[in-house]
């Protein structure tokens, strides 16, 4: 069966766990259009910067010449050189289009060459080469989906000859998100770990402890052994619970105060008579100062279990150490176990020879001494 503060931590900790799913999953949805408006920032930007780059490295103007595309005196078809050093520059696949086909590209096909020769995709080439416009968004790249960049390329007259083209994988978007929401996960999980120490802490701290001293003190009620309320401090409830243990402990302390009162005023008549003292045990009130060094009260005094012999043993040692002692120490200077020896020291106390009262340390159970009388 699992304790209180398991079940406490467990429910804490999934409740924890479904929070932070719902979070990574709302966040990822939200990193998801975050990376797409980043990856089209990129594609505006980097179109910007390659067709700065290709203007002063190649200057002149865009012509075609026996089938092939030029700029100024440099032929730009199958120029791979160029659209490699700018794809190394950008981190984008880049291409350059006579008309609707490729000539030069660091796309590649199925066969892993370069796609040279292949076309642009339909929606494209209305947009860019017919309407004229630049074109920023989503397009189908020979079979793969890319977040593209495309912009006419003009002859000195103005005419549209072709296409320069960057584009963004969507590995890209996913390096985003994902780098994104790993890095929330392990604020996560050391956020998870935190609040975990901290609840198993405040648990055991402030109610695991206190319903243990309580949990001790209904122990010792029970067998007779708690003679002083429990004192303990924490919420509402657990200072509630305390409250009613110590009435009862309040409770009984008074009726055993009558009990010991009526035991007294008959000890009081009881003189040093081997009778009245046989009386006097059996009747369960008698001072350690009745019995002899022998400790004879007679076997048919004692209850079960106990004999003759070892009660007077140990009563000639409490006999030599008239001071409060615990069960422990009476058991070490007779050399019999503890558990012997308080069976023996209680059957004393409940004789009337024996007084018990609780000592409390800073920490643990309180120690239990018997005081001769």
């Amino acid at each position: 069966m699992r304790s209180l503060k398991h079940h406490i931590l467990i429910l804490l900790l999934g409740s924890l766990v479904l929070l932070a799913s719902s979070f990574v999953g709302v966040l990822g949805f939200y990193m998801k259009d975050r990376a797409v408006a980043a990856a089209t920032i990129k594609a505006q930007t980097d179109l910007a910067t390659c067709e700065e780059i290709i203007d002063k490295t190649y200057p002149g103007s865009w012509y075609v010449q026996d089938g092939s595309l030029y700029k100024g005196p440099v032929k730009i078809s199958l120029n791979n050189d160029l659209v490699d050093h700018l794809s190394r520059l950008t981190g984008d696949t880049v291409t350059i289009f006579l008309g609707e086909r490729r000539v030069a590209t660091t796309i590649r096909s199925s066969n892993g060459e370069r796609a040279i020769g292949t076309n642009v995709s339909a929606n494209v080439a209305q947009k860019v080469l017919k309407d004229g416009q630049t074109y920023v968004g989503e397009a189908n790249v020979v079979g793969d989906w890319y977040q593209s960049g495309y912009v006419p390329l003009r002859a000195e007259n103005g005419n549209i000859i072709g296409i320069f083209y960057v584009g963004i994988s969507h590995a890209y978007e996913q390096e985003i998100i994902t780098r994104s929401l790993i890095t929330m996960a392990e604020l996560g999980i050391v956020l998870t770990v935190l609040v975990a120490l901290l609840t198993w802490f405040f648990i055991q701290r402030g109610i695991i402890r206190r319903l243990h001293d309580i949990t001790l003190g209904t122990r010792d009620l029970a067998t007779g052994h708690l003679t002083e309320k429990i004192k303990v401090s924490g919420s509402k409830e657990i200072e509630e619970l305390e409250d009613a243990f110590n009435q009862i402990v309040e409770q009984i302390q008074t009726l055993t105060g009558k009990i010991t009162r009526t035991a007294i005023s008959n000890a009081e008549n009881i003189g040093n008579d081997p009778a009245e003292t046989k009386n006097a045990i059996d009747t369960g009130f008698m001072s350690l100062a009745n019995l002899d060094a022998a400790g004879n009260i007679g076997e048919e005094g004692l209850p079960k279990g106990l004999n003759q012999s070892t009660l007077a043993q140990i009563v000639r040692f409490l006999q030599a150490n008239r001071r409060p002692l615990s069960a422990e120490e009476v058991a070490e200077g007779v050399k019999l176990t503890r558990v012997t020896v308080r069976r023996y020291l209680e059957f004393l106390e409940h004789s009337g020879a024996l007084k018990s009262e609780q000592k409390y340390g800073t920490v643990g159970r309180p120690v239990k001494l018997f005081i001769p009388l």
